[in-house]
C-alpha cells in the first residue's frame, strides 16, 4: 500500500499555492497532447524571439570563454550598464554597488522579501497583483494586506486607500506599473501622490516592479523612485524578459539602498550565486544597443490590444477597460456568474477559465489568482490569427450559457 509522504513537506511549502499561470499553461499542454487544438493565452511571454544582435553577442561571449561563475551581484559591466540605464531612462541614481543582478525579476523580489521581512511584518499589495507576490511574501514570513482597486478605477489604488492601509506593522508596499495582470499604468502625477503618502513613514519601503517598462503605450515611463521624497525608501525591480523577449535567459535586476543590496546579494549567494555569465554579457549590450526591435514589439502589442478590445466588446456580459501597457487585458465577467449551459455553471473566475479551456480550447487565467475573482486575464502576446480565433471560440462558447 502506497503511503502519502507529502505530509513530510514543510508547512511553508504546503501553504504555498502553485503558480496559476504556470498551472494553466500545463493544463493547456496536457490538452494539446490529447490532440486538441488549444490556443494558449495564459502565459506572460512575448511571442517574439530575442533580437538577433543580443543572441549573437551571447554566442560571441561563449566563444570568448564566458562560461565560468560570476560575481554574486552580477558582472561589473552589466551593473555599470544598468546604472547608466537607470539614470538615462528613469532619472534614478543607483551606483553599481546598489545593483544586484538575479536569475529573473522573480528571484529579485524573493531576495528582497527574505532580506526585509520578519514574522508579523505586513506587506501592502496593490490588487489585482502578479500571482507570485502573495506566496513570496508569505513564504518569507510576512503578512499580505490587499488594497484593491476595481475596473471602475482602472485597477489603480488611490492615495486615500494606501493611507488607510498603513499601520505600525506595515513594512513594505509592492506593485507593478505597467501592471500584470491589468495592463494599467500609473501616471507621473498618480505616482507622486502615492509618494507623498509613503514619505510620511520613514520605516516603510516600496518595491516598484517595472518589468513591463518598455511596453508602455502612454509614452515615457515614470518610476516612483525618481521622486526625491521617497528615493531612499524605493527598491526598483526590472529585467530583460518582457521588453527584450528574453524570458528564457532568466535575468532580472534591482536598484536599492546600498545596505539592502548587500543583504540581497547575501541571500542570493546562499541560494543560487550569480546569474549565467554569457547571458549577462549579452544583457549589457541589450541595455546600450539598438532598441528598434523593442519598439517594434511595442507597436505590435498596441495593435493587438486594439484588435482584442474590439473583438471582446462584442461578447455580451464581458466588461473591459482600455489598459495602457503590458500585453494583457483583465475583463470583468461577473455579469456571467450564475449562467449555465445545462451541464456546467459559471459561478466564479475559476469556473470560467476551466470551462473556456475544456469547451472552447482556449487557455486563460482565472482572476482569483490575481486577487480579483470578478475577472480573468488574457494575454495578447499571440498572433492576430490566434487572437481572432480564440475570442471567436470564447464568444461561441458563452452563447450556450444562459
Amino acid at each position: 500500500m502506497a503511503v502519502d509522504k507529502t505530509k513530510y513537506l514543510s508547512k511553508k511549502l504546503q501553504n504555498m499555492a502553485e503558480s496559476a499561470t504556470l498551472k494553466m499553461a500545463q493544463k493547456a499542454r496536457d490538452l494539446s497532447a490529447q490532440g486538441k487544438n488549444v490556443i494558449s493565452l495564459s502565459i506572460g511571454q512575448p511571442d517574439f524571439d530575442t533580437p538577433d544582435h543580443i543572441k549573437e553577442f551571447a554566442k560571441q561571449a561563449l566563444d570568448d570563454g564566458y562560461t565560468k561563475y560570476t560575481p554574486v551581484p552580477g558582472l561589473p559591466e552589466l551593473r555599470e550598464a544598468i546604472s547608466k540605464k537607470f539614470k538615462r531612462d528613469n532619472n534614478l541614481d543607483y551606483n553599481t554597488n546598489q545593483i544586484v543582478v538575479s536569475n529573473g525579476a522573480k528571484q529579485t523580489i524573493a531576495n528582497i522579501m527574505l532580506s526585509l521581512l520578519n514574522p508579523g511584518d505586513e506587506v501592502i499589495i496593490f490588487t489585482p497583483y502578479w500571482v507570485s507576490y502573495n506566496d513570496i511574501v508569505r513564504f518569507a514570513g510576512g503578512t499580505p494586506v490587499f488594497v484593491k482597486a476595481g475596473i471602475e478605477k482602472d485597477f489603480k489604488v488611490t492615495p486615500e486607500q494606501l493611507e488607510a492601509a498603513i499601520n505600525p506593522k506595515s513594512k513594505l508596499i509592492i506593485f507593478s506599473s505597467p501592471c500584470n495582470p491589468t495592463g494599467s499604468v500609473y501616471t507621473h502625477d498618480e505616482l507622486f501622490e502615492l509618494a507623498k503618502v509613503i514619505d510620511k513613514y520613514d520605516n516603510l519601503f516600496v518595491v516598484s516592479d517595472e518589468i513591463y517598462e518598455h511596453i508602455n503605450f502612454l509614452g515615457k515611463h515614470t518610476s516612483i523612485g525618481e521622486f526625491d521624497i521617497v528615493k531612499d525608501q524605493t527598491i526598483t525591480v526590472n529585467g530583460f524578459a518582457k521588453g527584450f523577449a528574453m524570458t528564457g535567459w532568466r535575468l532580472g535586476y534591482m536598484g536599492a539602498p546600498d545596505w539592502l543590496a548587500v543583504a540581497c546579494a547575501k541571500v542570493q549567494g546562499n541560494f543560487t550565486s550569480g546569474a549565467n555569465s554569457f547571458g549577462q554579457k549579452a544583457a549589457a549590450l541589450a541595455l546600450s544597443g539598438d532598441m528598434g526591435p523593442t519598439e517594434k514589439m511595442k507597436a505590435a502589442f498596441l495593435r493587438r490590444k486594439k484588435l482584442v478590445l474590439s473583438l471582446i466588446s462584442e461578447i455580451p456580459g464581458i466588461v473591459c477597460n482600455d489598459p495602457d501597457g503590458a500585453f494583457y487585458i483583465f475583463p470583468d465577467i461577473s455579469k456571467l456568474y450564475g449562467r449555465t449551459n445545462g451541464l456546467l455553471t459559471i459561478n466564479n473566475s475559476d469556473d470560467f477559465a476551466n470551462i473556456i479551456l475544456s469547451e472552447a480550447h482556449v487557455a486563460v487565467v482565472a482572476g482569483v489568482a490575481f486577487g480579483d475573482d470578478k475577472c480573468f486575464r488574457l494575454s495578447y502576446a499571440a498572433s492576430d490569427e490566434d487572437l481572432v480565433e480564440a475570442i471567436s471560440r470564447i464568444k461561441n462558447c458563452l452563447q450556450n450559457f444562459q
